[in-house]
């Protein structure tokens, strides 16, 4: 079966997020679910720092502004950053706690 091209995947962001107390991928999970409702959303990368996570979702185009909102809504949760390329979404958020930026999840 044929890849599918890319402009048929649908345009997408990556967007990088502060949780304050929670470091568990499970709690982060629960707490997406809750705060966004019925966007849509998918956790990719969580860094545990102390007493706080750092962690990465992706959502289509046209849900990205309320999943912006939802998420800076909620008082344990604040965005950083967000692109179109998970690359350059890591490579801020790893500068922010002063490693060295990886590719590799």
């Amino acid at each position: 079966m044929p890849k599918q091209k890319k402009a048929a995947r649908g345009k997408h962001r990556w967007i990088g997020f502060h949780v304050r107390g929670s470091s568990s991928r499970t709690d982060i999970s629960e707490l997406l679910n809750k705060s966004l409702g019925r966007n849509e959303w998918r956790l990719f990368d969580v860094i545990g720092k102390n007493d706080s996570s750092l962690a990465i979702l992706k959502t289509p185009l046209h849900s990205y502004q309320d999943v912006l909102e939802s998420i800076n809504n909620n008082h344990v949760m604040s965005t950083i950053t967000s692109s179109g390329k998970i690359r350059l979404v890591r490579h801020r958020l790893n500068s922010t706690i002063g490693n060295k930026p990886s590719d590799s999840v």
